[in-house]
């Protein structure tokens, strides 16, 4: 499938609006839902956690998210 560039959304094809009711737009959130958990998944030990500082929380929260980062690389490398 070639990639197609638009300047504006009024030259795409189609309408992509939904109807609530519509099964198509329950398909579409599922795949919206399933691309983010394969692309994301991002993760957070469980549990809580107390800190001395705000300073320390943020240190906490940045390390789960650098980790995050990391096994998105990770996920890319070994699809590849």
């Amino acid at each position: 499938m070639p990639v197609r560039k638009f300047h504006d959304v009024s030259e795409m094809e189609g309408n992509t609006w939904r109807e609530p009711g519509d099964p198509a737009l329950f398909r579409s959130i599922e795949r919206t839902w399933e691309f983010a958990d394969r692309t994301t998944r991002p993760y957070f030990p469980p549990g809580v956690y107390k800190h001395r500082s705000i300073e320390d929380a943020c240190k906490l929260r940045e390390t789960w998210a650098q980790a995050n980062i990391d096994a998105f690389h990770e996920r890319r490398q070994t699809r590849r």
